[in-house]
């Protein structure tokens, strides 16, 4: 089996470290639009060999590891793909990556979202590990062709990820509180602490807290730029939400109201009993 990857950056390298190791797959091979990003790719030895994307239009499994909204694009130029070949896309927002897919290859392809990542980007951002013991999300699997869900249940499995499955709007709303909304407030603190703190003091001051809540700030513009475009409403709906709930902290100690504020806190810790 011959698998390409289409964007070798973090989830693409890890993606190719892990694959190389594993006995069913001969090759992997990679393409990235990105010149720098392909001679890192070829350093670290993330994929056997760099190619053109008609190269990976013959591969056997094609792993889509790029911004979502270059996903859409992309797979319009993928129907001339081998009939038998799977196509899996690793983006973070699925309902219009699904709403995309040319019918003539939907029994390819395989949406899928591996709930993984760190705040780092490019090659140099790859490691082994990022997918084991990650949960990956499979949207509207029954749509996809048998065999193409049997091999991305292979490999998913291979990397030691739990799978579970999701309708694509289901998992849009979802995403949007668990994951997009943490990544814009992150981008908001790091912003309101910038327009209002001297630099020097952001170093003197800053410890465990600032630094845990604002280090998702420091992730691609690009990618949640179109991340926050593909699951705009759902976004505006956890923003909203999260912002209620602000207010009404504000509320509670502008009356300082303690005793209701620490119930409110009390409240939140239970999260982490679910967690």
């Amino acid at each position: 089996m011959v698998v390409g990857i289409i964007g070798l950056g973090l989830m693409g390298g890890s993606l190719g470290l892990e694959l190389k190791d594993f006995d069913f797959i001969d090759k992997v091979i990679g393409y990235d639009k990105n010149l720098e990003h392909q001679k890192e790719a070829l350093e670290l030895n993330i994929v056997d060999e760099i190619v053109e994307l008609k190269e990976i239009k013959k591969c056997d499994v094609i792993f889509l590891a790029i911004p979502v909204e270059g996903i859409i694009k992309i797979v319009k130029n993928l129907t001339d793909i081998d009939k038998n070949s799977t196509i899996i896309d690793l983006g973070s927002t699925k309902e219009k990556i699904v709403e995309s897919i040319p019918k003539e290859i939907r029994k390819n392809f395989v949406a899928a979202h591996p709930m993984t990542g760190t705040e780092k980007f490019g090659p140099k951002a790859a490691f082994k590990g990022l997918y084991k013991d990650k949960i990956v999300v499979l949207c509207n699997i029954e749509d996809s062709g048998k065999e193409q869900a049997d091999i991305a249940k292979k490999i998913f499995t291979s990397l030691k990820m739990k799978i579970v499955y999701m309708d694509a709007k289901e998992h849009d709303r979802h995403a949007a509180f668990i994951s997009h909304l943490p990544h814009a407030i992150s981008y908001a603190l790091a912003n309101s602490v910038l327009k209002q703190e001297d630099p020097k003091s952001i170093l003197i001051l800053a410890a465990g807290g600032f630094r845990d809540m604002s280090r998702l700030a420091k992730s691609s513009p690009n990618m949640w730029r179109d991340i926050f475009k593909q699951n705009r409403e759902n976004l505006l709906e956890s923003i909203d939400v999260f912002k209620k709930e602000l207010k009404y902290a504000q509320k509670l100690i502008e009356e300082k109201k303690w005793d209701e504020l620490k119930e409110w806190m009390q409240k939140a810790t239970t999260l982490h009993d679910i967690l």
